[in-house]
């Protein structure tokens, strides 16, 4: 059954050693590993990460932050460079967590959470972007070439993103970087709001997917909106996908700009019984799914 997993995101940010004990109560509550940010440097120390994991029984996977200043998108060399040397950076941090993928929006150019506004984008400027950015994971697939390390691109809807938003459109881009180190990874709560069916879009994205968030349309608690989750795992059955599920209900409360931020739901006393929930929820349909096989 594929490992089920809950990004650090949730209780933290930045997570730091204090946060330690927080990998019991994950692996109690029914998770198998923590989808962890990758550390800045100074926020953890890769070593003591990696003890406290194996302590706590969990398995690792990094999500990569992009910024305007590491972004492989930008005209800009220098942002460029520093998306390229991010990438790197993010290769070596796995290698020594143990981790094995690194996913998210690693074409950079942030939208919603870099405080700007979606703007048009023309044909011209959408093909150069493009070319940037097949070139940046080229170099960063080189480096993580031999390492065990996957780079797992991530499309994001309109509102975080006007570079890449739809599976369609991961897969072009992968077709022209063409490397075994970068593939795709996918959030339904982003292909709630850019694809016509999630499952066509999963058999689409077929042996490529290296990494599958599982989140509602509305980023609450598994089950409680409206994606279609029976016809979510029978395809990701369908195709294949063994791979780790992670989920991401967290509430942000982010004042960075001035105001009070995408506060996507409020807290839950309950949360922790919600949260186990949620696990067995997702266990339970895979469980399901392998039964009908």
């Amino acid at each position: 059954m594929n490992p089920v997993g809950l990004i650090s995101m949730q209780y933290a940010r930045p997570f730091t050693a204090e946060h330690f004990p927080l990998f019991v109560r994950m692996k109690k509550l029914g998770f198998d590993f923590v989808e962890l940010l990758v550390p800045e440097p100074g926020e953890l120390d890769t070593r003591e990460t990696a003890k406290a994991l194996s302590d706590a029984g969990l398995g690792v996977v990094l999500a990569a932050r992009v910024n305007l200043q590491r972004n492989l998108s930008s005209a800009e060399p220098d942002a460029h460079r520093g998306g390229v040397d991010y990438l790197r950076y993010t290769v070596d941090c796995a290698i020594e967590l143990g981790a094995t993928i690194v996913g998210g929006p690693l074409t950079g150019n942030p939208l919603v959470f870099a405080g700007r506004p979606p703007a048009p984008v023309t044909e011209e400027e959408r093909l150069a972007r493009k070319a940037r950015c097949v070139e940046g994971l080229k170099a960063a697939g080189a480096h993580a070439a031999g390492t065990g390390v996957t780079l797992a691109v991530e499309p994001l809807n309109r509102f975080e993103s006007d570079v890449l938003c739809t599976t369609q459109q991961a897969i072009e881009l992968l077709d022209a970087v063409d490397h075994p180190s970068v593939q795709l990874m996918l959030d339904t709560f982003h292909m709630a709001m850019e694809e016509a069916s999630i499952a066509e879009a999963i058999l689409l994205g077929g042996a490529r997917i290296r990494h599958f968030q599982a989140n509602e349309n509305h980023r609450g608690f598994p089950g409680t909106g409206s994606v279609d989750w029976v016809s979510v795992f029978r395809a990701l059955h369908e195709v294949g996908y063994r791979g780790p599920i992670s989920l991401e209900p967290f509430r942000r409360n982010d004042d960075r700009f001035g105001v009070p931020f995408a506060q996507w739901r409020p807290p839950h006393e309950d949360e922790s019984e919600r949260l186990a929930a949620s696990a067995a929820f997702i266990k339970s349909h895979l469980a399901l799914t392998e039964f009908r096989r």
